[in-house]
């Protein structure tokens, strides 16, 4: 007979995750890695006999239990669960799947909710950070209904408000990996290309989309239809992933598919998106971003990604940063994102103290959407 286990499946801003409880799992870490990649159908790039969505963007899982920290009230681990092999990987943070944790937390009975909003201190262990949801509630339960839209969303929702400020040096242990705004890397097949590499909830590699020949409003079909442009892109992002201490060796970039992320960065400039067919004016954005993200192009961007490109574009002398942003002590400024499914704003403030930037407020805002939350089989 067929093992069960209790299961939600929830959206998360622009992603769509399988929420599960530590308690019900496995405690032994292979074990529970072999039930994760049956509840998702992996491996099998069509995911057809799990919960899988097929997408990178809907093979996503997180693990939640309540915390004994004084800090936190639950503690959760994110994974991105591969869909052509059997692997689940942990060296990351989805900014969409974090937001819906706290809604996840509420409606399981792990935290009090308090109207009309719940302050959820969520512990992430792939990080070592304390994230700070704040999640509209009503009756007891998370309160999805509102008129807060999110790019690459259809319809609207309630906003919940995640912020990200104390997750710099998530996963290298630096603001700046290399200690450097700017790095000179060699790219094998492309000589030496000026990069920059910044860790801020996630750790993102930047790079101009013109020193790629790109105008950077490229869609997701346009640049993931093209092997020898999807190969000179992972080259770069293995050796920032090597340069930032990630891998072992440029040639090891398997070793961590998911981080860091390879974002082309461009002026602001008229396109549509890629999604919904809407028109974004180059008034309406900073700059604009297109994403890579498990070897193809992400179809909107990742919530910590924007967090991280926000803050770069704020930190001076870095390649996002040359996008007429001026350093504000502390100051909070919205930096808007052009991106293939529409724009994210992301409130960001950063101090300097002793010569190093300090991130003081890292914000955004999604929606979450309950979907089902019963049994799967396993």
């Amino acid at each position: 007979m067929s093992q069960a286990v209790r299961c939600t499946i929830l959206r998360g801003g622009t992603s769509k995750g399988v929420y599960l409880l530590e308690n019900d799992l496995p405690q032994d870490p292979a074990e529970r890695d072999r039930v994760i990649l049956r509840i998702f159908g992996s491996p099998d790039k069509r995911q057809i006999n799990g919960l899988g969505g097929a997408d990178p963007l809907t093979s996503k899982v997180a693990v939640v239990g309540p915390s004994q920290r004084a800090d936190a009230d639950i503690e959760y681990t994110f994974g991105q669960v591969a869909i052509d092999h059997a692997k689940v990987y942990y060296k990351s943070l989805c900014g969409n799947i974090t937001s819906g944790v706290g809604p996840f937390a509420i409606n399981m009975g792990l935290v009090k909710a308090a109207e009309p909003v719940t302050a959820v201190r969520m512990y992430n262990r792939n990080t070592g950070k304390i994230l700070t949801a704040e999640v509209p509630v009503k009756g007891g339960r998370f309160w999805e209904e509102g008129d807060y839209a999110i790019a690459g969303v259809p319809g609207t929702g309630s906003r919940i408000n995640v912020d990200f400020s104390a997750a710099a040096g998530a996963l290298t242990g630096k603001f700046l990996p290399t200690g450097r705004v700017k790095d000179s890397a060699l790219v094998k097949g492309l000589g030496t290309l000026e990069i920059s590499i910044v860790d801020m909830s996630t750790c993102q590699i930047f790079v101009r989309a013109s020193d790629m020949g790109l105008q950077g409003t490229e869609m997701p079909a346009d640049v993931d239809k093209d092997p020898a442009l999807l190969a000179r892109l992972e080259a770069i992002r293995a050796q920032g992933a090597y340069l930032a201490g990630l891998i072992s060796d440029p040639e090891a970039a398997a070793e961590s598919r998911n981080t860091p992320h390879l974002v082309l960065v461009s002026p602001a400039r008229d396109y549509v998106t890629y999604l919904e067919q809407k028109r974004i004016a180059a008034a309406d954005i900073d700059f604009t971003v297109r994403m890579m993200f498990m070897q193809i192009m992400h179809k909107t961007y990742a919530g910590t990604g924007s967090i991280c490109t926000a803050i770069a574009a704020l930190t001076p002398g870095t390649i996002a940063n040359e996008f007429n942003f001026n350093f504000n002590q502390g100051k909070s400024q919205m930096v808007r994102l052009g991106h293939p499914g529409g724009v994210i704003e992301v409130e960001a403030a950063l101090t300097e103290e002793n010569g190093e930037y300090r991130p003081v407020r890292a914000a955004i805002g999604r929606t979450a959407r309950q979907i089902m939350t019963g049994q799967v089989f396993i």
